[in-house]
């Protein structure tokens, strides 16, 4: 039986491999084996799937963070395994599906990410208060300002259009945009942390 979850399951890997563009409700329903009006029992068009498959993706990106400040011992242990599961989630994506939904969807990448709580803002002020808590961080740093401001070095990182790959790798833009400014925020104790655990964010893809 084709439920709507195997419906959005279906249609988010599909639109992931190959963007959003390329994929016709045709293309979905004939994956499925399955014919346009079982679809449209669940979905009103494109846009209403393609808001369902963001929610899902969304969610689950929030999921897999969470599970990871958890399980670390530190903000920075934190960061690294969080800046690596970017990295790698970026080469799996095709760059397509950011950009259609950009191009074609305008607003629906926002709207998707505001109604799952601006989860990725909400996790770095998180790992900011925890930082100046363990004396890792300034107590004086503004944890809103650097939460916005790590989330853009993030997104700044997987633009292969500003920095294309064959120039600039991952590991050479971290160590030139995130490092550094992770190490403007140290305390002593922060710097020395940091040094020890700089391996995390040498990632090799």
């Amino acid at each position: 039986m084709i439920t709507k979850e195997i419906i959005i399951q279906t249609a988010t890997q599909l639109f992931l491999e190959n963007g959003v563009k390329s994929i016709t409700i045709n293309k979905i329903v004939k994956e499925l084996h399955t014919s346009k009006r079982t679809l449209y029992m669940h979905f009103e068009d494109k846009t209403d799937l393609l808001k369902a498959c963001l929610a899902v993706y969304h969610e689950k990106i929030r999921l897999e963070n969470d599970e990871i400040i958890e399980s670390s011992e530190n903000v920075f242990e934190a960061l690294g395994y969080l800046h690596q599961k970017i990295v790698r989630r970026s080469h799996q994506v095709n760059s397509n599906f950011f950009n259609d939904i950009i191009h074609y969807y305008p607003g629906l990448l926002n709207e998707s990410y505001r109604s799952t709580g601006n989860f990725a803002h909400t996790q770095l002020v998180y790992l900011a208060e925890w930082g100046i808590e363990d004396g890792i961080f300034h107590p004086d740093m503004d944890v809103e300002v650097v939460g916005k401001t790590v989330l853009a070095m993030l997104k700044m990182l997987k633009d292969n259009a500003q920095f294309p790959v064959a120039k600039y790798s991952k590991e050479r833009l971290t160590f030139g945009i995130l490092v550094p400014y992770m190490r403007g925020l140290s305390t002593k104790k922060g710097l020395k942390l940091l040094a020890v655990q700089e391996d995390l964010y040498r990632v090799a893809i």
